[in-house]
């Protein structure tokens, strides 16, 4: 393949610690490794790390959004919109993650402008969330910004049948693609053994003995903190491991059977995720999370809502799926403790779920199939 000068744009950096920037920041750096020129553009509070190839130049916006209703939006400010349209014209061409954030608007308007070719990668359709407001700004988002941007890009890829079922009814420039992200299967891994889980569990200040229960995610409604803390009350045998940060914070539930891991990522989360027994998920509104792969990497059983467990219909034999009703927190807990009681009760078997992600999500071929698309849209000119 011949090199390209790719420009990518997210709302945020990887910092952040989104399933969305994540992915984004793994795409980069494969990118990177295949011989292509990066370029990635989002705001951030803090100066981005240092990824090799890649050049991250960070955009001014506002934050105001997230610090006030947890909705991570940023805003961003004349500056950021200059330097999106400055830095497209000199690149081959323009990758865009989730079309609903202004970063992707400014970065296809710009694109437009230059006449560069744009990938639409969507993560997600629909949040339903509880409060009216936040749910009547993400459907008018949904309208206003994701839709066109579907309806006008030269390609659109879908990370999820979720989310491609959710925008079936809008008209695209040409057939949708179905690429499923990858997961870091060197870094997310079953333990070795059982002394391995045991010294696991002993750094993290874990129980010795019993079943752990993980979540790992942003805490916020969506990702079902309150059903968490519900199931927490309900299983007090049961120890939940909570990695993770956001305004629900469940640190401060006071419950003895619960344990938190602020800041934790790459190789100090894995040893949490191989010092668990069972990765527990009732989030709504998903494409399919990252760490849903993560935990299968990881030799790990998990539990998710049912629109989860059909978004990547290779993984669904998988996954216990779960009816998720945030409306009837009580009965949808007791159904999330049945299926933890009984995903407990069976053998594991961890090296299948991890031979699994070795090869469905391998990283390399999923870049390999990004930049065949890419390299496609640039011969045409």
């Amino acid at each position: 393949m011949t090199p390209l000068s790719l420009m990518m744009l997210t709302h945020y950096f990887e910092d952040h610690r989104g399933g969305i920037e994540i992915v984004a920041g793994r795409l980069a750096r494969e990118f990177a490794e295949l011989g292509n020129s990066i370029t990635w553009l989002a705001t951030g509070d803090r100066s981005p790390a240092a990824i090799p190839g890649v050049d991250c130049v960070a955009l001014s916006a506002s934050n105001m959004i997230e610090r006030l209703a947890g909705l991570p939006y940023p805003l961003l400010y004349p500056s950021a919109w200059r330097k999106i349209f400055a830095e497209i014209a000199s690149h081959d061409a323009v990758v865009i993650h989730d079309g609903i954030y202004l970063t992707s608007l400014a970065g296809w308007l710009a694109a437009r402008r230059y006449g560069k070719p744009c990938i639409l990668i969507q993560h997600i359709g629909e949040v339903p969330y509880r409060n009216p407001v936040l749910r009547g700004l993400m459907k008018l988002a949904n309208a206003l910004l994701t839709k066109v941007l579907l309806r006008r890009v030269d390609r659109v890829v879908f990370i999820s049948e979720i989310t491609r079922r959710f925008f079936d009814n809008v008209r695209l420039r040409h057939p949708s693609d179905f690429i499923v992200n990858g997961v870091d299967t060197q870094c997310f891994h079953p333990a070795q053994d059982a002394p391995e889980v045991a010294a696991l569990r002993s750094r993290f200040g874990l129980p010795a003995r019993g079943p752990i229960c993980l979540f790992v995610g942003r805490y916020v409604e969506k990702k079902g903190l309150p059903l968490m803390r519900l199931l927490a009350q309900r299983c007090p045998d049961v120890a939940f491991a909570f990695a993770g940060w956001g305004p629900l914070d469940p640190a401060q539930w006071s419950l003895a059977n619960v344990n938190t891991f602020p800041g934790l990522s790459g190789s100090s989360l894995a040893d949490l995720y191989r010092s668990s027994d069972v990765f527990m998920l009732p989030s709504i509104g998903e494409g399919f999370p990252l760490v849903l792969q993560e935990a299968l990497a990881s030799g790990l059983p998990a539990i998710c809502g049912e629109d989860t467990a059909t978004a990547d219909p290779a993984a669904t034999p998988l996954l216990a799926a779960v009816q998720i009703d945030p409306a009837q927190p009580e009965a949808t807990a007791s159904r999330l403790e049945v299926a933890l009681r009984e995903t407990l009760a069976q053998p594991r078997d961890a090296e299948a779920l991890h031979s699994f992600a070795l090869t469905h999500y391998a990283w390399a071929q999923t870049a390999s199939r990004y930049m065949a698309i890419l390299q496609e849209l640039t011969e045409q000119g």
